[in-house]
């Protein structure tokens, strides 16, 4: 196998990305506190004052028009590119994994665990969200707009409608699920279509560069957009919402805590019979260049060369899983997820039944093969999440202000999933050198 090229993020040195993430989270920061003041500023502030009719001016005009509007135009350009992004991020991921048909064995194995941790994760996001019920404190009715939520299917109905018979009807309707079998078997067709197929994927392969330009000037507009979002929640709610931020904050981090003390270290030290504690030591400079950038794309060439010089990965098996890992492994995304289900559908006074939790975990697992390896596409991916059982795609503005603040934690977890995959199909397919995974002395070579 060739060893893989990556390209350096625009306008990047040393640490990719590093200075324009760091400039984006700090806007989006500055947004989501001026969102936090001005909106409580406005909650407070009217009634106090002796000026007759202040109230149902800033009511009418602030509230419900001008941070009403902006916000929704910010979510509106979010759903847009549901659709575009998973259609061609997956078909581009089904087919970048052609190589696999020579590994045999070891395609198989990756893509079944990176699918089975992310399936895992999702589904201790939801039980963890259920124990703790960060929404319990967060009345969201009032936020948005009202809120009816739809009649539930029957569950054998969810089953048929996962397969579409009209793509372009899911398409234009945002039938998410039935899109990601559709981009799935666009994939799988492409890749046994032989010179055709690879003409095409090209094509799509110049469409995901283009797609992922266009979130990236999309995402510019965030700290805008959450100011008004939040804003808008904070203007209708008052100081009271945070309790719910809090919770909800909190239960995330918990469960991506748990998920790689348990899930990840269980698969390290039963499946692949290596020791937790030096594997963690050895990729601690990855996890705070994950933490740093927020983006498990950039933190890729740093992640490849710990696996292959830190723990003793032979090339041909860390040339394949770490590209693939970066591109379908999102566990902290299904987590967040996950728990942001939860808390808005509590949020809501929404109650999900089994059936919508299985499309959740279903939808969220398949999504993250089309999930963008930068900062914040998870945000896309939750609206269609959301839609998936009824929930209104306005109350992620709340989340994706606090989210920068997870984001980062989220990446360090995504790139720790990578790594614990790797090391375990190599060790399946004996391409791991235990001498230098044990070896105290490879902690001090550098990657890359």
């Amino acid at each position: 196998m060739t060893e893989p090229q990556w390209s350096r993020p625009e306008g990047t040195g040393a640490t990719p990305g590093h200075t324009t993430k760091d400039r984006l989270t700090l806007r989006i920061f500055l947004g989501l506190v001026l969102g936090f003041a001005v909106g409580l500023v406005l909650y407070y502030l009217p009634p106090a004052l002796p000026f007759a009719g202040l109230e149902a001016w800033v009511q009418e005009y602030l509230i419900d028009g001008v941070f009403l509007v902006f916000g929704k135009i910010f979510v509106n350009l979010l759903k847009l590119m549901i659709v575009p992004l998973v259609l061609v991020s997956l078909i581009c991921g089904v087919t970048a994994s052609e190589e696999s048909k020579s590994l045999g064995r070891l395609g198989s194995k990756t893509f079944v665990l990176y699918l089975f941790t992310t399936a895992v994760a999702i589904t201790l996001a939801l039980l963890l969200g259920q124990l703790i019920d960060p929404g319990a404190g967060a009345n969201l009715q009032g936020d948005f707009e009202p809120f009816q939520p739809a009649e539930r299917p029957p569950f054998v109905q969810v089953l048929i409608n996962i397969f579409p018979d009209n793509p372009m009807q899911a398409m234009a309707e945002g039938n998410m699920l039935q899109v990601i079998v559709f981009a799935i078997l666009v994939g799988i067709a492409l890749n046994h279509t032989g010179e055709q197929g690879r003409r095409i994927g090209a094509i799509f392969n110049d469409l995901n560069v283009v797609v992922m330009k266009l979130i990236q000037l999309i995402m510019q507009l965030a700290p805008y957009g959450v100011f008004f979002l939040v804003g808008k929640v904070f203007a209708e709610q008052g100081i009271d919402l945070l309790k719910g931020l809090g919770a909800y904050m909190a239960c995330v981090l918990l469960a991506l805590l748990l998920h790689v003390s348990g899930t990840y270290m269980s698969i390290l030290v039963f499946v692949a019979r290596l020791n937790p504690v030096i594997f963690l030591s050895k990729m601690r400079s990855a996890l705070m260049f994950a933490f740093s950038t927020a983006s498990s794309a950039a933190t890729m060439p740093v992640t490849m060369g710990i696996v292959e010089k830190r723990l003793g990965v032979k090339n041909s098996v860390a040339s394949f899983t770490i590209p693939l890992g970066t591109t379908i492994n999102m566990d902290g995304t299904a987590i967040m997820q996950g728990v942001a289900t939860v808390f808005i559908a509590s949020g809501y006074g929404v109650e999900l039944g089994p059936a919508e939790y299985i499309s959740v975990i279903v939808t969220a697992t398949l999504a993250s093969i089309g999930t963008a390896a930068v900062p914040s596409a998870g945000m896309i991916t939750l609206a269609m999440v959301l839609g998936q059982v009824g929930l209104p795609a306005e109350a992620i503005g709340l989340i994706l202000g606090v989210d920068r603040i997870l984001d980062m934690v989220r990446t360090a977890v995504n790139i720790t999933g990578d790594a614990v995959v790797t090391c375990t199909v190599a060790r399946s397919e004996g391409a791991l050198d235990q001498s230098v995974f044990d070896d105290p002395a490879a902690l001090e070579v550098q990657p890359g």
